[in-house]
């Protein structure tokens, strides 16, 4: 598709300026026309930036108001504090569960809660009447409440420093046999097949190849799919193509070495839940575009998932935990805000998470929107966490406090953290007052962040045998870095395949990162030193231009 530079403002949103000399914000937007042209012409497969025009809640929809079928008042709970609330919201997420969902109202207070809130029936929202007016003041940690979880890599580390929520989403028949195998110490697998990794059936296998960003494929049996299915797409590797290929299938892949990579390995195989849009024959049409390509080495195929919760929201709450100092570096005992997991078109809205471990988590979570969230309070170790395959989530208008008090020597910081072969996601609007740009390796691959301000104070984490730190199509776009620390934004000498697009100017202290790969990256750096770009919001401009 060739376009004029008429129609490439008109695709931005940018206003159309005469064809004269360019001065000021005019020129910078014309010298960075060639990144975003070359991907109006090419939107589904472009090198270095990736297509996440539906990332967000049902692929980028504002979530629903439903109405209001309980109060949490009449279920018994109390709004001074006097005890606990916890019981009673759960009654009330219940009863409107069992009605097939509907909006439970939490009226303005301040809520003692000393168990988990567990939303697990699709469309059900919990309402508050604001974050500013109701507060859930949790007591009690994940540790204190389920008991000790560890990693299923057999370490010491509490498991609780990156799973878990005092509000947890997750459908009610993932979250028992979950919490089942914690509490026998049989340390669960946490992702979309349940807590085996090859639990669910197969539907169909997916016949001959097909190309990064089709939305068609061929199978051996349509008859068993049908429009509107949620199905995942699974790959398995093949001789490390499948990650080599995440990478972008630079030449260095071939000489890095995976076969100690045992980390990353056990997260194979690559699993993309999608809706089924509609079924010809053994023709089916997908509701988004592929991530990647499709080759029968890989064993293509449609399988099941284990239940996921759909439909779910969280809003107009703050939650507050009882205040313990900053634990150290992975013995986070679970003062964790919100976590969505298996959870598929949910959402949470003006919440504000205060005094946590970790705030936001997505754990094998699809199309996840988080708007008008808020981090603050003593030092935290995730802010916002997306991970075991958590794709095509949007985090939009948030906001990262600087903490209230140093944390203690050895505490971790990891502010926007993604991994575990994670890709889609979005992060946007965001001021971050300290914190970092994080991936704990695991092979993330075509992720955004946009229209970001970042003190960028902190630093990566993930083991060595977690593999590459990026794969390929990370992009970086309007960023303003107000301590000038390059580390983990200015990607373009590290990332493969990645766009670093109008950052302010950076330099290496604290942390100088290292490409995995030896030899050319196919990176692109545009715009360095000015935040002057049109479009100004990646992420926004993409959506523009599939609504045309």
């Amino acid at each position: 598709m060739n376009i004029d530079r008429r129609q490439f403002l008109l695709a931005t949103g940018a206003a159309v300026v005469g064809t004269s000399a360019l001065t000021g914000t005019a020129a910078a937007a014309e010298s960075s026309a060639s990144l975003w042209q070359e991907f109006v012409a090419n939107p589904y497969d472009h090198p270095q930036i990736p297509n996440v025009a539906y990332a967000g809640h049902r692929t980028g929809e504002r979530p629903p108001r439903r109405p209001v079928l309980a109060n949490v008042l009449f279920f018994g709970a109390r709004r001074d504090g006097s005890a606990d609330a916890a019981p009673a919201i759960n009654r009330a997420v219940e009863f409107v569960g069992r009605l097939g969902g509907g909006t439970v109202l939490v009226p303005p207070g301040r809520y003692r809660i000393d168990d988990i809130i567990r939303i697990g029936y699709d469309n059900v929202v919990l309402r508050g009447a604001g974050s500013a007016r109701t507060t859930f003041y949790a007591t009690r940690s994940l540790e204190q409440i389920v008991g000790i979880n560890r990693s299923r890599y057999g370490s010491e580390n509490s498991a609780w420093s990156w799973a878990g929520g005092l509000v947890w989403v997750c459908h009610r028949d993932r979250y028992r046999p979950l919490i089942d195998a914690i509490q026998a110490k049989k340390w669960p697998f946490e992702g979309w097949t349940g807590n085996e990794l090859e639990q669910g059936s197969v539907l169909t296998e997916i016949t001959g190849s097909a190309a990064r960003g089709a939305f068609v494929v061929t199978v051996a049996n349509g008859r068993s799919l049908r429009a509107g299915q949620r199905v995942l797409l699974r790959l398995d590797d093949s001789e490390y193509s499948l990650p080599k290929h995440m990478c972008g299938d630079v030449p260095g892949t071939t000489s890095y070495r995976w076969d100690d990579k045992t980390k990353l390995l056990s997260y194979f195989p690559f699993l993309w839940p999608v809706r089924v849009e509609w079924v010809r024959g053994n023709r089916v049409k997908l509701a988004q575009p592929l991530p990647l390509e499709i080759r029968p080495e890989w064993k293509p195929r449609l399988t099941t998932t284990a239940p996921v919760i759909t439909g779910a929201g969280v809003e107009g709450i703050k939650i507050e935990m009882f205040k313990v100092p900053t634990p150290k570096h992975l013995q986070d005992k679970g003062y964790n805000g919100v976590a969505f997991q298996c959870a598929w078109d949910c959402w949470a809205d003006d919440v504000h998470v205060h005094d946590v471990d970790n705030g936001f988590l997505m754990v094998s979570a699809k199309g996840i929107s988080l708007l008008n969230t808020r981090v603050s309070g003593r030092g935290h170790h995730h802010a916002y966490a997306t991970r075991e395959q958590s794709h095509d989530n949007l985090t939009d208008g948030f906001v990262i406090e600087a903490p209230s008090e140093p944390s203690q020597a050895g505490a971790g910081n990891h502010g926007l953290n993604v991994e575990g072969l994670s890709c889609g996601n979005v992060w946007t609007r965001g001021r971050m007052d300290h914190d970092v740009f994080d991936t704990h390796r695991g092979l993330p691959f075509g992720n955004v962040r946009t229209e970001i301000t970042i003190n960028n104070v902190g630093a990566h984490g993930g083991s060595a045998d977690a593999g590459p730190l990026y794969g390929a199509r990370f992009a970086h776009w309007n960023v303003t870095v107000t301590n000038q620390r390059a580390g983990n934004v200015r990607i373009d000498q590290v990332a493969p395949c990645s766009a670093t697009v109008a950052i302010s100017e950076v330099r290496d202290f604290g942390q100088i990162d290292k490409p995995d790969f030896t030899g050319p990256l196919n990176s692109r750096l545009e715009l360095y030193g000015t935040t002057d770009v049109v479009p100004r919001n990646l992420y926004d401009a993409q959506k523009r231009l599939r609504r045309r």
